[in-house]
């Protein structure tokens, strides 16, 4: 008779696990605390599903900060041309935009998830909705459901958890006080591809809230004395700045202010033009225009810039001259006060150690019991990097329970 596995998560990690297993004969299980899968895979996906990555190989296994070479195997195991294929499995064309990113054909995470699950059912994986795990009783899982609560047996168990963000997505990350319980060794979750708190001044949120920064190259002096920079874009928002360029520099930037208090990050609001290039443009600006149009006429600044020069002009009560404006303008100075909420962020960091692990992904104190995705201790930036790893360690992780129970 079959041995029965039972997966916990319906995210894409979840799913990749299931997948595997049910491929290798074993009975499989699917439960979820949603009423239905892939609730954070959807939502990723309404601005562009960017599920990989076409980069190097040697080089995309590098994203992982201090994971890396933990995750390194599994990623070359699982990599992107693999990802593709499997893709292409389930009809859905892919794609390598101009930054390398790949998409599916469409872009969107419906009509892959939608053939995905599809595929499962078919070759028997059985799927229990509002199903959320709370913790252990001896050798089963404890689940709250909708009769109350019921214990679930299995013959080996692989956890897909998920991290902390979303948390209205399901991953919640409140299995992490029953793991450490246990005794098993995990690291407090942190945000990830998170935004970070300004003070910017009432006029400039209701003003500006939302609006884009670009172009913009972001400067960062670390408390090391190591010099960054990327040029991107960035969002005003209420709380403070979020979009893709501070996600790039948010492990650094989040450890530093835990470390030391407020960061200072410098803005070059003018990426395209040095410093005498812009001199210059100001310089032939008529000397009636107010400063604002000054700034739109000659340099063609966006509103949401010139508001944040305003901003700074107010706060120091000051009426700069052209060459100062110009090193205003090119390092514009944005204190970062406090990391924001984990519940916005992209993705979190910490979870299950590396430590209390064995090297196919089982919980050395709990046999049978394997971990994988975004709950596993890793982090890294947007871009596909995510996505990947979560299929990755899943696949690795199913890969393990098949030689386990075999």
């Amino acid at each position: 008779m079959s041995k029965r596995v039972v997966v916990v998560g319906a995210g894409p990690a979840g799913l990749m696990a299931a997948e595997v297993l049910v491929t290798n004969g074993f009975l499989v299980s699917v439960y979820d605390a949603m009423p239905s899968a892939g609730r954070k895979f959807l939502q990723a996906g309404r601005g562009g599903l960017n599920i990989t990555h076409s980069q190097p190989v040697d080089e995309f296994v590098h994203n992982y900060y201090e994971a890396s070479n933990w995750l390194a195997p599994m990623i070359r195991g699982f990599n992107a041309s693999a990802i593709q294929v499997w893709m292409k499995e389930l009809g859905i064309d892919g794609f390598v935009g101009s930054s390398g990113r790949i998409f599916p054909g469409d872009k969107k995470a419906a009509p892959l998830l939608r053939a995905w699950l599809h595929r499962l059912k078919q070759a028997g994986v059985v799927f229990y909705m509002k199903h959320r795990f709370i913790g252990w009783n001896e050798e089963s899982l404890l689940m709250t459901c909708p009769d109350g609560q019921s214990l679930v047996q299995a013959d080996a168990f692989v956890m897909a958890l998920g991290g902390a963000s979303w948390p209205q997505l399901g991953a919640r990350g409140d299995w992490l006080a029953s793991f450490a319980q246990k005794g098993i060794d995990v690291a407090p979750f942190r945000p990830a591809n998170c935004s970070f708190n300004v003070a910017w001044s009432h006029h400039l949120i209701q003003r500006y809230a939302g609006a884009p920064i670009k172009p913009v190259t972001l400067h960062y002096h670390d408390y090391l004395g190591r010099n960054h920079q990327h040029q991107g874009e960035l969002i005003l928002s209420a709380s403070g700045l979020e979009g893709g360029l501070i996600y790039r520099f948010s492990s650094l930037l989040r450890d530093a202010i835990e470390l030391c208090g407020t960061q200072t990050i410098h803005l070059d609001l003018l990426p395209g033009l040095n410093e005498q290039q812009a001199l210059n443009k100001l310089n032939q600006a008529s000397a009636r225009l107010s400063l604002s149009n000054k700034l739109k006429s000659s340099l063609h600044l966006s509103a949401v810039k010139i508001g944040l020069v305003q901003e700074w002009i107010k706060q120091h009560n000051v009426t700069p001259n052209d060459a100062s404006l110009v090193q205003l303008l090119k390092r514009y100075p944005v204190s970062l006060v406090a990391v924001g909420d984990i519940a916005q962020a992209i993705s979190s960091a910490g979870g299950v150690k590396q430590t209390a692990l064995n090297e196919k992904l089982m919980l050395t104190t709990k046999p049978g019991v394997f971990c994988v995705g975004e709950m596993l201790d890793w982090e890294a930036p947007t871009g596909g990097y995510l996505l990947t790893a979560s299929l990755a360690t899943a696949r690795w992780g199913a890969l393990g329970v098949t030689e386990w129970l075999k």
